[in-house]
């Protein structure tokens, strides 16, 4: 087991586990906060992790697999990110660490806190994937692969100026970290498609004070999926943000950053 040094901003840096990934530290907190991303590029979190490090000391890691992180072998499920995340929680010696969980990034908190919050002191998700609210013919995932980029645009933002738009007009650095995260999720989530048939069950197990967060126009998972997994996590808030779409940390960085500091 290694220990994790976390003292540049832009960095490699080992995870336990011999896992190299890379992490943009910000802010310089008493409070600690782990933001697990999703599929989204780095610097489109930029805004959001510079607003929370205004009360927090801010760890953003990118995934295996995304980014400019590494994927070993082994890491292919959210089991292996969640089991990754609570080693570095153990290692680094942190307690009361506020897990805040962006869209893909929502499910890994998800099955970091249902397996063990005894380092977690509070939970948010921000339109979060991971669970199954309703029968297996109701489909409350959009299908972000099989959706044309122009139309995914809409789905992802109230306002599609957030978005990259038309790739081959992109950087080409963009381009290829929007293929690389693209490909990491559909390792991470393709079947089943974005969630964990068994996590709904155990979600009484989230022991933590817990914030559900959701765009007004998420066109990837509506407001009342999240509505409905707030109610399923015990004493969950739920706060809806009308002008955000399913990147919501995107398009409202500074609304987001202050209902998780009024939180804490």
């Amino acid at each position: 087991m290694q220990t994790l040094d976390l003292v540049s901003a832009d960095s490699g840096v080992e995870f336990a586990a011999g896992v190299h990934l890379d992490v943009r530290r910000a802010g310089n907190g008493s409070r600690v906060a782990l933001v697990l991303p999703g599929a989204e590029r780095a610097e489109e979190d930029a805004a959001f992790v510079a607003a929370l490090a205004n009360d927090f000391t801010v760890v953003a890691p990118s995934h295996p697999g995304f980014g400019r992180s590494p994927r070993p072998d082994w890491c292919t499920s959210v089991d292996d990110l969640a089991y990754l995340y609570l080693d570095w929680l153990e290692v680094s010696g942190l307690t009361d660490v506020t897990v805040v969980g962006l869209q893909f990034g929502g499910w890994v908190a998800m099955e970091m806190a249902v397996r063990s919050c005894a380092r977690i002191g509070r939970l948010v998700l921000v339109d979060s994937v991971g669970v199954k609210l309703g029968g297996p013919l109701d489909r409350e995932i959009a299908d972000l692969f099989a959706t044309p980029r122009t139309e995914l645009d809409k789905l992802l933002y109230a306002d599609t100026s957030f978005a990259l738009g038309d790739l081959a007009h992109a950087r080409d650095e963009d381009v290829l970290e929007v293929v690389r995260n693209e490909e990491a999720l559909a390792l991470y989530g393709w079947e089943p498609y974005l969630h964990n048939p068994r996590l709904l069950h155990w979600l009484w197990r989230v022991r933590v004070p817990s914030l559900v967060i959701w765009g007004g126009q998420d066109g990837i998972v509506a407001p009342g999926y999240g509505r409905g997994l707030a109610a399923r996590i015990p004493g969950a808030r739920f706060e809806r943000l009308d002008r955000a779409g399913h990147r919501a940390q995107v398009e409202c960085p500074a609304e987001i950053a202050g209902l998780i500091s009024s939180a804490a």
